[in-house]
């Protein structure tokens, strides 16, 4: 099939039916149709080579939606018919790592897990920390402003973005942003392009702040006989202000996926309703946690337990790091993102809880406690119209109940094309009208991932 793409060569191009396919979409399973998909897969190797991307996708009007490692749970990866994928899997350059300045530059292929190894060895921290750190891409946590379990403490993606180079729909090659301590030169175009998922441009290089390495987390665990209890502990650690780099849960669903499935014994007195993971790598974390202990204790608590080594506390973050592995084998499944004030968690949980007895689903929620960011997932059976059905209304029923709760559609996982229709119901016409005007700027044709994010 031939494409206005083949100039570039079969080096970049290849427009195999078979490898096309495997790149047509993201991990979205509920919602997204792939429908007849892209007609080619472009890897730039250059920020030069994706110039010329854009400009011939400028020139025939032709859409382009940017891939990194394709685990996004948002569809925004997901490629509409007569697309072009644009993957940055050749873009895997650390470029630098700059110790005195604290700061690391990045092409968008990186993986997560892969940087934070490289800065660590020269006794630096890049914080940020998605459950999927081992494989997704520097460039899919900007694009999404990725957070992770670290965020109590230390925020998300765009908290560490200092400057960007990137490519703009026409094929223009630009940079945002500094390498300084400080600079408020201008517009954020920093901050506008972090988040934007493909739809103002393509990221080519990235500017990240570094911190010194902390000291070795210590881990506490405490499980809970209902969800009140574990939300008035979470409400007592957020009031006392303690300093956690980590304050996770997991509902007694998750639990019972996650003992199966690893055989860690989490349930072998009786599975509890909730369990809450906390870490602390501040100087003072064995007060931190003894504190944290006394407040769940207070709560209702049925068991304070906290690891006496470092081997310990990795295992029991294992265990949180395999929840959504464990959930996946109950069967197909959609995971929901949605983020509440941190004193409303339980009353999210709460009606969860009902949506699952309403819809007779199984539904597992675990997430990020300390930041009230949870991840509702819903067990479904994908063969079956009406289970597909009910997983619709249940995901649908859960955010809207965020919403109803003070909270967001998304907190980290961003909008994509999941999401799009329920966020001109959390933002307002005035805020609507101004993201189609910054659309409409930076991508007049329209070609940059449409129907992601913006309807």
């Amino acid at each position: 099939m031939s494409t206005p793409f083949d100039t570039l060569g079969p080096d970049l191009v290849t427009t195999d039916p078979d490898l096309v396919a495997s790149y047509a979409r993201d991990e979205t399973a509920l919602g997204v149709s792939g429908g007849a998909g892209p007609v080619a897969v472009v890897s730039p190797r250059t920020t030069a080579d994706v110039a010329a991307v854009l400009a011939i996708a400028h020139e025939h009007r032709v859409p382009v939606v940017v891939r990194g490692a394709g685990s996004g749970l948002s569809g925004a990866a997901s490629a509409p018919e007569g697309s072009v994928v644009l993957s940055t899997r050749r873009l895997t350059r650390v470029l630098e790592v700059d110790p005195d300045e604290r700061l690391a530059v990045v092409q968008p292929g990186v993986v997560t897990g892969d940087l934070r190894a490289a800065v660590a060895e020269v006794g630096l921290f890049y914080p940020p920390d998605p459950g999927s750190v081992a494989f997704s891409t520097i460039g899919g946590n900007v694009a999404t402003n990725a957070g992770g379990m670290c965020c109590v403490k230390y925020g998300v993606t765009g908290d560490f973005v200092l400057g960007l180079e990137v490519v703009l729909a026409d094929g223009t090659v630009t940079r945002t942003g500094r390498r300084t301590a400080k600079g408020v030169a201008g517009y954020d175009l920093t901050a506008l392009l972090v988040g934007s998922e493909g739809t103002l441009g393509v990221v080519t290089e990235i500017t990240l702040r570094l911190l010194p390495a902390p000291a070795p987390a210590r881990t506490l665990v405490a499980t809970f006989p209902g969800l009140a209890a574990a939300g008035a502990a979470v409400a007592a650690v957020t009031r006392a202000g303690l300093d956690l780099s980590m304050l996770e849960i997991m509902d007694r669903t998750t639990l019972d996926a996650v003992d199966e499935l690893t055989g860690m014994g989490l349930g072998a007195d009786g599975t509890p309703a909730a369990m809450l993971l906390a870490q602390c790598d501040g100087e003072d974390a064995p007060a931190v946690l003894e504190r944290m202990a006394a407040l769940c204790e207070d709560a209702g608590a049925e068991d304070v337990v906290a690891a006496d080594d470092a081997a310990e506390g990795e295992a029991l973050l294992e265990a949180r790091r395999q929840a959504l592995p464990a959930l996946e084998r109950l069967g197909d499944w959609v995971l929901d993102d949605v983020c509440v004030p941190r004193g409303r968690v339980v009353e999210l949980l709460e009606a969860v809880e009902r949506v699952a007895e309403q819809e007779a689903l199984t539904i597992g929620v675990f997430g990020h406690a300390g930041d009230g960011n949870m991840h509702p997932t819903i067990v479904h059976d994908a063969a079956d119209p009406a289970s597909v059905a009910a997983a619709t209304r249940a995901f649908d029923a859960i955010t809207a109940a965020a919403l109803e709760l003070g909270g967001t559609i998304t907190g980290e996982h961003g909008v994509g094309r999941l999401k799009r229709d329920w966020l001109a119901r959390e933002l307002d016409p005035g805020a609507m009208a101004m993201s189609r005007a910054v659309k409409g700027a930076l991508d007049p044709l329209g070609i940059l991932n449409p129907g992601a994010v913006l309807a």
